[in-house]
């Protein structure tokens, strides 16, 4: 492979001296499911790429939606829609202070996969044709794929995909060539959910900015594990999962410029979003609300708000610099395992704390990820077996699919000692089976 330019730093770790380490214990008692068993062993949660647990303050607040003010907000004058709205609307500038955006440009949606519909359907569809085109990677879900897929199919624009090395980063060196004028949207996951690489996002939204396109970013990955400040980013569109950052799920957000949602129209129609309905036609209130069409997530969102609180108390330096302490301490005992394979970067600095691996069989072949995935749920290990909605970086990869296991704040270095050990009897076990 020819030679490439990839990540040379951590784009989310702070100028300053590291920040106070967490209190990991006190942190895994504000989780109760931590205190449950699994086939009689104690939980070692390692999925949390795929969803996160929830701490009491979220689950309390819950319960105080549905026990105290739960009603359709903005519909209602009486007092439970009053305080439903309040605590709506307050859940939607927690999200924006915690990201660095404006309130104006928050959008609930149901989650990720949604926010990043709704900019391929009342953006892409109304301002791409034929000849112009968008840049993604071959290291994306799923859902930063498909939808631009089916965007690219009904306007005849072209999809780029720029590369990855075979040591889990953007290969670069490929951008300028990928960039051109044509290229209106650079849509990119700001961290792998299979690799762990945090991508140079400060210098792909450059190029992006250079030949005049706009960027969304997917951070359901990046946004749950390290500091984003919206503005300073520099991103058009940044997409955010609820679950996946101690929330409930069935709530996510579209981050916005907000005179860029002023221009798009909606793509979901129905109450909630309209100024005036008449027989000849309708018109919109205004951004975000002209995209908040039916019911509302609103215990949901209120959750999320919450989660954010926990997250703010704590901060997101603290949990990035305790989740890279994690890596560092995963990557020197994964160095021990025989016939192992890492698929990602082997530098701390550059990765998040989630680690996709297969393991060999001892008898020349490898161990399924759904039998190692079974084999480790036995021993208590939750993690992530398949090929985690991205087939096209498996096929790079040369792979069907992977195990995966992926931390959190409320993770130690002895849970990854488990699951060391757990690898170490799961490759005896196959090996003399």
């Amino acid at each position: 492979m020819k030679a490439s330019r990839t990540t040379a730093v951590d784009v989310t770790k702070p100028d300053r001296e590291s920040p106070a380490a967490l209190n990991v214990e006190k942190i895994r008692g504000d989780f109760p499911i931590l205190d449950r068993e699994v086939k009689g062993e104690a939980l070692v949660y390692l999925d949390s790429a795929a969803t996160s647990q929830k701490p009491q303050a979220v689950i309390d607040k819950l319960v105080e939606c549905y026990t105290r003010y739960f009603a359709n907000p903005h519909r209602g004058i009486h007092t439970l829609s009053q305080e439903a709205t309040e605590h709506y609307e307050n859940a939607r500038e927690k999200l924006a202070s915690f990201l660095g955006a404006q309130t104006s440009g928050v959008v609930f949606t149901r989650n990720c996969t949604e926010a990043i519909n709704l900019v391929a359907y009342a953006w892409a569809r109304r301002r791409l044709g034929p000849g112009d085109r968008i840049l993604t990677t071959v290291t994306e879900h799923h859902s930063n794929l498909v939808p631009w897929q089916m965007a690219a199919s009904d306007t005849g624009a072209r999809l780029d995909y720029l590369p990855v090395t075979n040591d889990g980063y953007l290969d670069l060196s490929a951008l300028d060539d990928l960039l051109t004028a044509e290229t209106k949207l650079v849509a990119l996951s700001g961290a792998s959910n299979v690799l762990g690489t945090v991508n140079a996002l400060d210098e792909l939204i450059r190029g992006a900015k250079r030949v005049g396109a706009l960027v969304l970013v997917d951070g359901a990955q990046l946004v749950p594990h390290a500091p984003v400040d919206f503005d300073k980013l520099g991103a058009d569109f940044l997409a955010v999962a609820g679950h996946k950052m101690l929330g409930p799920s069935g709530v996510g957000a579209l981050i916005a410029r907000p005179e860029l949602l002023d221009e798009m129209e909606p793509f979901m129609g129905g109450g909630g979003m309209i100024l005036d309905v008449r027989l000849e036609g309708s018109k919109w209130i205004e951004a975000p609300w002209k995209f908040e069409a039916g019911t509302p997530p609103l215990a949901e969102a209120i959750g999320l708000g919450a989660a954010v609180d926990y997250l703010s108390k704590i901060g997101m330096e603290r949990v990035r610099e305790h989740e890279r302490k994690l890596s560092a301490y995963a990557l020197e005992r994964f160095a021990e395992l025989e016939d192992f394979t890492l698929f990602g970067p082997w530098n701390p600095d550059h990765r998040l704390a989630t680690f996709s691996f297969n393991v060999g069989d001892g008898r020349g072949g490898i161990i399924h990820p759904h039998d190692a995935g079974t084999f480790l749920d036995g021993m208590g290990i939750a993690v992530r077996a398949g090929h985690h909605c991205a087939k096209p970086l498996m096929r790079r990869l040369g792979v069907v699919a992977t195990t995966r296991a992926s931390c959190y704040l409320y993770n130690t270095t002895a849970e990854i000692d488990l699951l060391v050990e757990g690898i170490h009897r799961m490759r005896n076990f196959f090996a003399g089976a």
